[in-house]
Protein backbone atom coordinates (compact mmCIF):
# COMPACT_ATOMS: atom_id res chain seq x y z
CA UNK A 1 0.00 0.00 0.00
CA UNK A 2 2.66 2.31 0.78
CA UNK A 3 3.89 1.89 -2.77
CA UNK A 4 1.57 1.86 -4.56
CA UNK A 5 -0.05 4.95 -3.13
CA UNK A 6 3.21 7.20 -3.40
CA UNK A 7 4.54 5.89 -7.15
CA UNK A 8 3.42 5.54 -10.30
CA UNK A 9 2.73 2.34 -11.58
CA UNK A 10 5.70 1.53 -13.84
CA UNK A 11 7.68 1.90 -10.95
CA UNK A 12 5.32 -0.18 -8.45
CA UNK A 13 7.91 -3.55 -9.21
CA UNK A 14 11.06 -1.91 -9.76
CA UNK A 15 13.87 -2.03 -7.63
CA UNK A 16 15.31 1.52 -6.82
CA UNK A 17 15.97 4.11 -3.87
CA UNK A 18 12.01 4.67 -3.73
CA UNK A 19 11.30 1.20 -3.67
CA UNK A 20 13.45 -1.48 -2.26
CA UNK A 21 11.74 -4.70 -3.29
CA UNK A 22 13.92 -6.64 -0.57
CA UNK A 23 11.42 -4.88 1.78
CA UNK A 24 7.92 -6.33 1.43
CA UNK A 25 8.52 -5.76 -2.41
CA UNK A 26 4.90 -6.32 -4.96
CA UNK A 27 5.74 -10.00 -5.83
CA UNK A 28 2.01 -10.72 -6.64
CA UNK A 29 0.32 -9.73 -9.63
CA UNK A 30 -1.62 -6.41 -11.29
CA UNK A 31 -5.03 -6.78 -10.08
CA UNK A 32 -2.98 -6.96 -6.21
CA UNK A 33 -1.70 -4.45 -6.99
CA UNK A 34 -3.92 -2.82 -7.55
CA UNK A 35 -6.31 -3.56 -4.32
CA UNK A 36 -3.28 -2.50 -2.45
CA UNK A 37 -3.65 0.70 -4.15
CA UNK A 38 -7.41 1.47 -3.41
CA UNK A 39 -6.88 0.11 0.58
CA UNK A 40 -3.84 2.28 0.53
CA UNK A 41 -6.67 5.28 -0.46
CA UNK A 42 -8.50 4.04 3.04
CA UNK A 43 -5.57 4.00 5.23
CA UNK A 44 -4.36 7.18 3.79
CA UNK A 45 -7.83 8.70 4.43
CA UNK A 46 -7.85 7.75 8.06
CA UNK A 47 -4.54 7.22 9.15
CA UNK A 48 -2.23 8.83 6.97
CA UNK A 49 1.14 7.86 8.84
CA UNK A 50 0.49 4.12 8.04
CA UNK A 51 1.19 4.34 4.36
CA UNK A 52 3.69 7.36 4.04
CA UNK A 53 6.56 7.01 2.30
CA UNK A 54 9.55 5.04 4.07
CA UNK A 55 8.24 6.30 7.94
CA UNK A 56 5.54 4.04 7.67
CA UNK A 57 7.78 1.18 7.66
CA UNK A 58 7.60 -0.64 10.99
CA UNK A 59 4.65 1.73 11.91
CA UNK A 60 2.04 -0.62 14.27
CA UNK A 61 -1.01 1.35 16.42
CA UNK A 62 -3.74 -0.18 17.50
CA UNK A 63 -5.86 2.08 14.91
CA UNK A 64 -3.71 1.23 11.89
CA UNK A 65 -4.54 -2.43 12.67
CA UNK A 66 -8.50 -1.80 12.81
CA UNK A 67 -8.47 0.14 9.68
CA UNK A 68 -6.20 -2.69 8.21
CA UNK A 69 -9.31 -5.27 9.49
CA UNK A 70 -11.74 -3.40 8.20
CA UNK A 71 -9.83 -3.41 4.51
CA UNK A 72 -10.03 -7.36 4.86
CA UNK A 73 -13.58 -7.59 6.14
CA UNK A 74 -14.65 -5.42 3.30
CA UNK A 75 -12.89 -7.72 0.63
CA UNK A 76 -14.83 -10.59 2.31
CA UNK A 77 -18.31 -8.52 2.15
CA UNK A 78 -17.81 -7.61 -1.41
CA UNK A 79 -16.30 -9.78 -3.30
CA UNK A 80 -16.11 -13.81 -1.12
CA UNK A 81 -19.42 -13.61 0.21
CA UNK A 82 -21.50 -12.71 -2.74
CA UNK A 83 -19.59 -15.20 -4.33
CA UNK A 84 -20.34 -17.93 -2.16
CA UNK A 85 -23.89 -17.15 -2.19
CA UNK A 86 -23.91 -17.24 -6.24
CA UNK A 87 -22.57 -20.72 -5.81
CA UNK A 88 -25.10 -22.11 -3.22
CA UNK A 89 -27.86 -20.58 -5.64
CA UNK A 90 -26.39 -22.30 -8.83
CA UNK A 91 -25.31 -25.79 -7.09
CA UNK A 92 -28.67 -25.89 -5.11
CA UNK A 93 -30.50 -25.75 -8.24
CA UNK A 94 -32.93 -28.18 -8.83
CA UNK A 95 -31.75 -30.39 -5.40
CA UNK A 96 -34.74 -31.68 -3.86
CA UNK A 97 -33.75 -33.17 -0.23
CA UNK A 98 -35.75 -33.06 3.16
CA UNK A 99 -33.91 -30.71 5.45
CA UNK A 100 -32.50 -28.25 2.34
CA UNK A 101 -33.12 -25.36 4.88
CA UNK A 102 -30.77 -26.91 7.53
CA UNK A 103 -28.54 -28.37 4.39
CA UNK A 104 -28.45 -24.44 3.13
CA UNK A 105 -27.19 -23.05 6.46
CA UNK A 106 -24.92 -25.37 7.17
CA UNK A 107 -23.19 -25.21 3.83
CA UNK A 108 -22.70 -21.81 3.79
CA UNK A 109 -21.75 -21.85 7.63
CA UNK A 110 -18.83 -24.18 6.07
CA UNK A 111 -18.05 -22.03 3.12
CA UNK A 112 -17.80 -18.36 5.07
CA UNK A 113 -16.37 -19.74 8.61
CA UNK A 114 -13.55 -21.16 6.96
CA UNK A 115 -10.70 -20.84 10.08
CA UNK A 116 -7.55 -21.57 7.85
CA UNK A 117 -8.81 -18.78 5.48
CA UNK A 118 -9.81 -16.45 8.66
CA UNK A 119 -6.67 -17.08 10.44
CA UNK A 120 -4.07 -15.81 7.37
CA UNK A 121 -6.25 -13.33 6.31
CA UNK A 122 -7.22 -11.57 9.43
CA UNK A 123 -4.30 -12.78 11.10
CA UNK A 124 -1.59 -11.79 8.43
CA UNK A 125 -3.97 -9.24 6.09
CA UNK A 126 -3.41 -11.81 2.96
CA UNK A 127 -6.46 -10.77 1.32
CA UNK A 128 -6.73 -14.25 -0.40
CA UNK A 129 -10.57 -14.17 -0.02
CA UNK A 130 -10.47 -11.95 -2.82
CA UNK A 131 -8.68 -14.61 -5.24
CA UNK A 132 -10.67 -17.36 -3.60
CA UNK A 133 -13.95 -15.14 -4.29
CA UNK A 134 -13.18 -14.37 -7.94
CA UNK A 135 -12.10 -18.54 -8.48
CA UNK A 136 -15.91 -19.61 -6.16
CA UNK A 137 -17.55 -16.96 -8.82
CA UNK A 138 -16.06 -18.96 -11.84
CA UNK A 139 -16.71 -22.22 -10.45
CA UNK A 140 -20.52 -20.62 -9.96
CA UNK A 141 -20.39 -19.26 -13.77
CA UNK A 142 -19.41 -23.20 -15.21
CA UNK A 143 -22.17 -24.73 -13.26
CA UNK A 144 -24.97 -22.34 -14.44
CA UNK A 145 -23.01 -22.97 -17.98
CA UNK A 146 -21.74 -18.92 -18.25
CA UNK A 147 -18.23 -20.43 -19.33
CA UNK A 148 -17.33 -16.85 -21.06
CA UNK A 149 -17.97 -15.66 -17.76
CA UNK A 150 -16.51 -18.18 -15.79
CA UNK A 151 -13.20 -17.42 -17.84
CA UNK A 152 -13.12 -13.76 -17.19
CA UNK A 153 -13.17 -14.30 -13.33
CA UNK A 154 -10.85 -17.17 -13.38
CA UNK A 155 -8.18 -14.82 -15.35
CA UNK A 156 -8.93 -12.56 -12.52
CA UNK A 157 -8.20 -14.57 -10.26
CA UNK A 158 -4.70 -15.21 -11.69
CA UNK A 159 -3.93 -12.14 -11.84
CA UNK A 160 -5.17 -11.37 -7.91
CA UNK A 161 -2.85 -14.01 -6.71
CA UNK A 162 -0.86 -16.42 -9.31
CA UNK A 163 -1.42 -19.30 -6.78
CA UNK A 164 -4.72 -19.57 -8.35
CA UNK A 165 -2.84 -21.51 -11.27
CA UNK A 166 -3.29 -24.17 -8.67
CA UNK A 167 -6.78 -24.70 -10.19
CA UNK A 168 -6.17 -23.96 -13.63
CA UNK A 169 -5.74 -27.63 -14.90
CA UNK A 170 -9.32 -28.47 -13.68
CA UNK A 171 -10.69 -24.66 -15.42
CA UNK A 172 -8.52 -26.07 -18.67
CA UNK A 173 -9.56 -29.79 -18.85
CA UNK A 174 -13.27 -29.53 -17.62
CA UNK A 175 -14.18 -26.23 -20.12
CA UNK A 176 -11.98 -28.11 -23.03
CA UNK A 177 -14.26 -31.39 -22.31
CA UNK A 178 -17.36 -29.22 -22.75
CA UNK A 179 -16.08 -27.50 -25.78
CA UNK A 180 -15.25 -30.98 -27.63
CA UNK A 181 -19.10 -31.78 -27.59
CA UNK A 182 -20.44 -28.79 -29.05
CA UNK A 183 -21.48 -28.60 -32.87
CA UNK A 184 -18.33 -25.99 -32.94
CA UNK A 185 -15.58 -26.08 -30.57
CA UNK A 186 -13.51 -24.45 -32.18
CA UNK A 187 -15.19 -21.28 -32.28
CA UNK A 188 -15.87 -21.80 -28.67
CA UNK A 189 -12.28 -22.47 -27.90
CA UNK A 190 -11.66 -19.65 -29.41
CA UNK A 191 -13.96 -17.16 -27.98
CA UNK A 192 -12.80 -18.66 -24.19
CA UNK A 193 -9.37 -17.69 -25.51
CA UNK A 194 -10.17 -13.96 -26.53
CA UNK A 195 -11.97 -13.48 -23.27
CA UNK A 196 -9.03 -15.10 -21.76
CA UNK A 197 -6.38 -12.84 -23.74
CA UNK A 198 -8.61 -9.62 -23.16
CA UNK A 199 -8.95 -9.54 -19.64
CA UNK A 200 -5.38 -10.20 -18.92
CA UNK A 201 -4.57 -7.15 -21.67
CA UNK A 202 -6.79 -4.89 -18.92
CA UNK A 203 -5.28 -5.79 -15.80
CA UNK A 204 -1.68 -5.44 -17.28
CA UNK A 205 -2.26 -2.72 -19.47
CA UNK A 206 0.30 -0.17 -17.54
CA UNK A 207 3.39 -2.72 -18.40
CA UNK A 208 2.51 -3.68 -21.93
CA UNK A 209 4.42 -1.01 -23.15
CA UNK A 210 7.99 -2.53 -23.13
CA UNK A 211 9.27 -6.17 -22.82
CA UNK A 212 11.87 -4.65 -20.07
CA UNK A 213 8.78 -3.47 -17.85
CA UNK A 214 6.92 -7.11 -18.87
CA UNK A 215 9.56 -9.08 -18.02
CA UNK A 216 10.31 -7.47 -14.54
CA UNK A 217 6.56 -7.94 -13.51
CA UNK A 218 6.75 -11.53 -14.22
CA UNK A 219 10.41 -12.28 -12.43
CA UNK A 220 8.29 -11.05 -9.16
CA UNK A 221 5.71 -13.74 -9.67
CA UNK A 222 8.47 -16.44 -9.47
CA UNK A 223 10.22 -16.23 -6.73
CA UNK A 224 12.46 -19.33 -7.15
CA UNK A 225 15.62 -17.84 -5.74
CA UNK A 226 13.42 -18.54 -2.20
CA UNK A 227 14.26 -22.38 -2.39
CA UNK A 228 12.04 -25.35 -3.33
CA UNK A 229 9.87 -24.51 -0.05
CA UNK A 230 9.81 -22.20 2.39
CA UNK A 231 10.43 -23.13 6.34
CA UNK A 232 8.26 -26.75 7.21
CA UNK A 233 5.49 -27.38 5.01
CA UNK A 234 3.41 -30.54 4.42
CA UNK A 235 4.36 -31.22 1.22
CA UNK A 236 6.48 -33.90 -0.67
CA UNK A 237 9.76 -32.55 -0.55
CA UNK A 238 9.71 -30.95 2.85
CA UNK A 239 8.68 -34.33 4.02
CA UNK A 240 10.96 -36.83 2.35
CA UNK A 241 14.13 -33.85 2.68
CA UNK A 242 14.43 -35.39 6.28
CA UNK A 243 15.67 -38.59 4.33
CA UNK A 244 16.66 -36.65 0.90
CA UNK A 245 18.46 -32.90 0.62
CA UNK A 246 17.35 -32.21 -2.15
CA UNK A 247 18.71 -28.68 -1.63
CA UNK A 248 22.03 -30.10 -1.19
CA UNK A 249 22.04 -32.75 -3.94
CA UNK A 250 20.08 -31.03 -6.79
CA UNK A 251 20.39 -27.63 -8.40
CA UNK A 252 17.60 -25.45 -8.67
CA UNK A 253 17.36 -26.12 -12.34
CA UNK A 254 16.79 -29.53 -11.72
CA UNK A 255 14.43 -29.39 -9.04
CA UNK A 256 12.20 -26.88 -11.32
CA UNK A 257 11.94 -29.68 -13.78
CA UNK A 258 11.58 -32.79 -11.33
CA UNK A 259 8.71 -30.43 -9.52
CA UNK A 260 6.99 -29.96 -12.93
CA UNK A 261 6.81 -33.04 -14.04
CA UNK A 262 5.26 -34.39 -10.78
CA UNK A 263 2.64 -31.81 -10.57
CA UNK A 264 1.85 -32.44 -14.00
CA UNK A 265 1.86 -36.10 -13.66
CA UNK A 266 -0.35 -36.49 -10.62
CA UNK A 267 -2.58 -33.86 -12.51
CA UNK A 268 -3.28 -35.94 -15.52
CA UNK A 269 -5.76 -38.38 -14.20
CA UNK A 270 -8.46 -35.62 -13.08
CA UNK A 271 -7.73 -33.57 -16.55
CA UNK A 272 -8.26 -36.92 -18.43
CA UNK A 273 -11.66 -37.56 -16.46
CA UNK A 274 -12.76 -34.13 -17.23
CA UNK A 275 -11.88 -33.62 -20.97
CA UNK A 276 -13.44 -37.78 -21.43
CA UNK A 277 -15.94 -37.14 -19.39
CA UNK A 278 -17.41 -33.81 -18.30
CA UNK A 279 -19.61 -33.12 -15.00
CA UNK A 280 -20.60 -30.87 -12.75
CA UNK A 281 -19.23 -32.90 -10.06
CA UNK A 282 -16.75 -34.11 -11.66
CA UNK A 283 -15.35 -30.56 -12.10
CA UNK A 284 -15.25 -30.07 -8.60
CA UNK A 285 -13.33 -33.33 -7.48
CA UNK A 286 -11.29 -32.07 -10.41
CA UNK A 287 -10.45 -28.48 -8.37
CA UNK A 288 -9.26 -30.47 -5.62
CA UNK A 289 -7.37 -32.86 -7.58
CA UNK A 290 -5.90 -30.07 -9.44
CA UNK A 291 -4.55 -27.96 -6.17
CA UNK A 292 -3.39 -30.92 -3.81
CA UNK A 293 -1.22 -32.06 -6.28
CA UNK A 294 0.33 -28.16 -6.32
CA UNK A 295 0.12 -28.43 -2.84
CA UNK A 296 1.81 -31.45 -2.66
CA UNK A 297 4.63 -31.86 -4.92
CA UNK A 298 4.80 -28.19 -6.94
CA UNK A 299 8.19 -25.86 -6.46
CA UNK A 300 7.88 -23.06 -3.64
CA UNK A 301 4.95 -23.46 -1.64
CA UNK A 302 3.70 -22.03 1.59
CA UNK A 303 1.83 -23.26 4.72
CA UNK A 304 -1.07 -20.79 3.52
CA UNK A 305 -1.43 -22.35 0.13
CA UNK A 306 -3.75 -25.40 1.73
CA UNK A 307 -6.47 -22.70 0.96
CA UNK A 308 -6.04 -23.86 -2.26
CA UNK A 309 -7.64 -27.65 -1.75
CA UNK A 310 -9.66 -26.58 1.09
CA UNK A 311 -11.92 -24.50 -1.27
CA UNK A 312 -12.94 -26.90 -3.38
CA UNK A 313 -13.50 -29.23 -0.91
CA UNK A 314 -16.13 -26.20 1.13
CA UNK A 315 -17.70 -26.44 -2.06
CA UNK A 316 -18.46 -30.57 -1.86
CA UNK A 317 -18.78 -30.32 1.71
CA UNK A 318 -22.57 -31.07 1.50
CA UNK A 319 -22.03 -34.01 -0.71
CA UNK A 320 -18.43 -35.45 1.15
CA UNK A 321 -18.68 -33.90 4.58
CA UNK A 322 -15.97 -36.08 6.00
CA UNK A 323 -13.52 -34.90 3.60
CA UNK A 324 -13.97 -31.23 4.38
CA UNK A 325 -13.86 -31.69 8.54
CA UNK A 326 -10.21 -34.30 7.77
CA UNK A 327 -8.85 -31.86 5.29
CA UNK A 328 -9.39 -28.32 7.45
CA UNK A 329 -8.66 -30.45 10.97
CA UNK A 330 -5.13 -31.41 9.06
CA UNK A 331 -4.67 -27.98 7.11
CA UNK A 332 -5.23 -26.57 10.64
CA UNK A 333 -2.62 -28.48 11.99
CA UNK A 334 -0.15 -28.02 9.65
CA UNK A 335 -0.09 -24.48 9.90
CA UNK A 336 -0.28 -24.45 13.76
CA UNK A 337 3.49 -23.60 13.88
CA UNK A 338 3.66 -20.79 11.77
CA UNK A 339 0.22 -19.39 13.63
CA UNK A 340 1.95 -19.85 16.85
CA UNK A 341 4.99 -17.70 15.93
CA UNK A 342 2.75 -15.36 14.52
CA UNK A 343 1.03 -15.18 18.72
CA UNK A 344 -2.57 -16.42 17.04
CA UNK A 345 -2.54 -19.43 19.56
CA UNK A 346 -6.12 -18.14 21.20
CA UNK A 347 -7.92 -17.61 17.71
CA UNK A 348 -6.38 -20.33 16.39
CA UNK A 349 -8.60 -22.55 19.36
CA UNK A 350 -11.38 -20.46 19.41
CA UNK A 351 -12.35 -21.01 15.26
CA UNK A 352 -11.15 -24.55 16.09
CA UNK A 353 -13.69 -25.18 18.67
CA UNK A 354 -16.18 -22.92 16.65
CA UNK A 355 -15.75 -25.38 13.21
CA UNK A 356 -16.01 -28.33 15.70
CA UNK A 357 -19.23 -26.88 16.88
CA UNK A 358 -20.50 -25.74 13.60
CA UNK A 359 -20.10 -28.77 11.66
CA UNK A 360 -21.20 -31.35 14.22
CA UNK A 361 -24.74 -29.30 14.25
CA UNK A 362 -28.03 -31.45 14.58
CA UNK A 363 -28.93 -31.69 10.63
CA UNK A 364 -30.20 -34.39 8.41
CA UNK A 365 -26.46 -36.26 7.97
CA UNK A 366 -25.31 -37.85 4.80
CA UNK A 367 -22.05 -38.22 5.95
CA UNK A 368 -19.99 -40.45 3.23
CA UNK A 369 -17.20 -41.94 5.31
CA UNK A 370 -13.79 -41.38 3.52
CA UNK A 371 -12.87 -44.75 4.69
CA UNK A 372 -11.70 -48.44 3.10
CA UNK A 373 -13.36 -51.76 3.98
CA UNK A 374 -10.69 -53.05 6.31
CA UNK A 375 -12.10 -53.45 9.65
CA UNK A 376 -9.21 -51.60 11.12
CA UNK A 377 -9.88 -48.21 9.95
CA UNK A 378 -11.55 -47.49 13.20
CA UNK A 379 -8.55 -48.49 14.96
CA UNK A 380 -6.70 -45.86 12.48
CA UNK A 381 -8.69 -42.99 12.76
CA UNK A 382 -8.40 -43.37 16.82
CA UNK A 383 -4.30 -43.51 16.29
CA UNK A 384 -4.83 -40.58 14.38
CA UNK A 385 -7.06 -38.54 16.16
CA UNK A 386 -4.61 -39.25 19.54
CA UNK A 387 -1.72 -38.44 17.61
CA UNK A 388 -3.66 -34.95 16.19
CA UNK A 389 -3.99 -34.33 19.81
CA UNK A 390 -0.97 -35.06 21.03
CA UNK A 391 1.17 -33.66 18.27
CA UNK A 392 -0.42 -30.04 19.91
CA UNK A 393 0.06 -30.85 23.63
CA UNK A 394 3.92 -31.90 22.60
CA UNK A 395 4.59 -28.35 20.84
CA UNK A 396 2.52 -26.43 23.35
CA UNK A 397 4.85 -27.99 26.41
CA UNK A 398 7.72 -29.33 25.75
CA UNK A 399 10.90 -27.90 24.13
CA UNK A 400 12.86 -29.95 21.62
CA UNK A 401 16.13 -31.61 21.80
CA UNK A 402 18.94 -28.67 21.10
CA UNK A 403 20.65 -30.73 18.47
CA UNK A 404 17.07 -31.07 16.90
CA UNK A 405 15.65 -28.20 17.27
CA UNK A 406 12.34 -28.14 14.74
CA UNK A 407 11.88 -31.54 15.50
CA UNK A 408 8.33 -31.05 16.36
CA UNK A 409 7.59 -28.72 13.36
CA UNK A 410 9.40 -31.77 11.09
CA UNK A 411 6.81 -34.22 13.24
CA UNK A 412 3.86 -31.93 12.50
CA UNK A 413 4.44 -31.79 8.60
CA UNK A 414 5.51 -35.45 8.30
CA UNK A 415 2.43 -36.63 9.79
CA UNK A 416 0.05 -34.09 7.99
CA UNK A 417 1.58 -35.00 4.48
CA UNK A 418 0.93 -38.45 4.88
CA UNK A 419 -3.01 -37.79 6.14
CA UNK A 420 -3.01 -34.96 2.58
CA UNK A 421 -1.49 -38.00 0.18
CA UNK A 422 -4.13 -40.34 1.08
CA UNK A 423 -6.51 -37.81 0.82
CA UNK A 424 -5.36 -37.24 -2.38
CA UNK A 425 -6.11 -40.62 -3.44
CA UNK A 426 -9.53 -40.93 -1.91
CA UNK A 427 -10.35 -38.38 -4.22
CA UNK A 428 -8.85 -39.49 -7.16
CA UNK A 429 -10.82 -42.50 -7.03
CA UNK A 430 -13.87 -40.65 -6.03
CA UNK A 431 -13.82 -38.96 -9.21
CA UNK A 432 -13.14 -41.60 -11.67
CA UNK A 433 -16.48 -43.68 -9.93
CA UNK A 434 -18.39 -40.76 -11.18
CA UNK A 435 -17.90 -42.03 -13.90
CA UNK A 436 -18.99 -45.46 -13.23
CA UNK A 437 -22.18 -44.14 -11.14
CA UNK A 438 -23.10 -41.95 -14.61
CA UNK A 439 -23.07 -45.39 -16.77
CA UNK A 440 -24.93 -47.39 -14.04
CA UNK A 441 -27.41 -44.78 -14.46
CA UNK A 442 -27.58 -44.58 -17.81
CA UNK A 443 -28.20 -48.43 -18.14
CA UNK A 444 -30.82 -47.97 -15.58
CA UNK A 445 -32.54 -46.14 -17.82
CA UNK A 446 -32.63 -47.78 -20.42
CA UNK A 447 -33.67 -51.17 -19.41
CA UNK A 448 -36.52 -48.94 -18.16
Amino acid sequence: MEITINLPAKDWYVNGTLNDLSYWGLDYPPLTAYQSYVHGLFLKLFDPDSVALFSSRGYETYFSKLLMRWTVLSSDVMVFFPAVFCFWIVYNHGRSRGGERCDAAWHIAMLLINPCLILIDHGHFQYNCISLGLTVGAVAAVLSQKDLIACALFSLALNHKQMSAYFAPAFFSHLLGKCLRRKNPFFEVLSMSLVVIGTFAVVWWPYLYSTDALLQVLSRLAPFERGLYEDYVANFWCATSVLIKWKRLFLTSKLKLFSFIITVSTCLPSMIHQISSPSSRGFLYGLLNSSLPFYLFSFQVHEKSILLPLLPASLLALDDPSLYKWLTHYGLLSMFPLLCRDRLLLPYLTLNALYFLLYHVPRDKRDSKVTGSSAAYPILRAFSVCCYFGLHLIYLTMLPPEKYPFLFEALIMIFCFFHFALLAIYTNKKQWMLSEHSMLLNKEKKLI
